[in-house]
């Protein structure tokens, strides 16, 4: 265990009794104000842009080419905003990887529920493909829900015959909103709070069918999919998604890399401080240049069609 990891654990019983308890309004706007004020690294600049009315952030790394990107997805139960520690990783997974990543700040349940997150995603991934990114030269991220939101993104474009991008990366990733709280799931996780997790289903589902594959990409068809990374922690709530998230991908011939972290909590990578937070930021920027060399090798891949 590092020094940092004590701590943190200590510190993280009030967050996760807030994500469970805590009025949406005053969560959010709590996490808007951190947001205002989180100092990142001199070598990155932040630019804010509207794509019609969606919010999205730009983060740029002093060494980044501009012909390629990250788009990235934040989590939150689909009810949090864009917070300063999501900042601050993306900030980082785009230096390490020398990404311009594309943040985007999506509409929230329960006033705007599915599909609204995963239209605004949508429509940041076409208006980078209008602004001339090439599909091969785009990398999706997200993490949590943004790790779904990253999965039934691409899922859509590929239905829709859009070209797709080059590869995805998800921490932690939430495939299927329609399991009860607590089948076949672990306990004891240090972020994720039942009562939570059942808050934000419930926000974001409002009425559809949970089993629909764009709420829960588990139920979806994963044919022709690209390749796929996802990190979950060992002992987080969502480390079953991740491993169902994997085989059903596998079983559907999707290059497919899962790694579990001993001992790790839903998204720890936010906590830059743990040397297994910069462990998984750097694997993950490796493997994300990786992909985009092979994509670059292949040439434009034409959009999939479903027979």
């Amino acid at each position: 265990m590092s020094q940092a990891e004590g701590p943190l654990r200590i510190q993280m019983r009030l967050a996760r009794l807030a994500a469970a308890y805590l009025p949406l309004g005053i969560a959010n706007w709590l996490i808007e104000a951190g947001a205002r004020r989180v100092m990142l690294p001199p070598d990155i600049k932040r630019e804010e842009i509207r794509i019609d009315s969606l919010r999205c952030i730009w983060l740029v790394p002093e060494r980044s080419r501009s012909d390629r990107v990250l788009l990235y997805l934040h989590g939150g139960g689909f009810v949090f905003g864009l917070s300063g520690q999501h900042l601050r990783m993306v900030a980082e997974l785009a230096r390490r990887s020398e990404l311009r990543a594309l943040l985007v700040d999506y509409r929230l349940a329960p006033r705007h529920p599915w599909p609204a997150a995963l239209e605004d995603c949508l429509a940041a991934y076409r208006w980078l493909l209008e602004q001339g990114f090439a599909p091969q030269h785009i990398v999706v991220a997200g993490d949590s829900a943004g790790g779904n939101l990253a999965i039934t993104m691409v899922m859509a474009l590929r239905d829709a015959g859009i070209p797709l991008p080059a590869a995805v990366a998800c921490l932690s990733p939430v495939g299927d909103l329609a399991r009860r709280e607590g089948e076949g799931r672990l306990v004891g996780d240090a972020v994720l709070h039942p009562r939570a997790i059942r808050r934000f289903n419930r926000s974001y589902i409002a009425g559809h069918d949970p089993r629909h594959p764009l709420i829960s990409p588990l139920y979806g068809d994963w044919h022709g999919l690209p390749p796929l990374l996802i990190h979950a922690g060992e002992e987080e709530l969502l480390r079953e998604d991740a491993e169902r998230i994997a085989a059903t991908a596998r079983a559907a011939g999707v290059e497919v890399e899962l790694t579990i972290f001993p001992r790790m909590w839903h998204v720890w990578q936010l906590n830059l401080e743990l040397p297994e937070a910069k462990e998984s930021l750097h694997a993950i920027a490796r493997w994300l240049v990786e992909q985009l060399k092979r994509a670059e090798e292949r040439g434009a891949a034409p959009a999939y069609h479903r027979d």
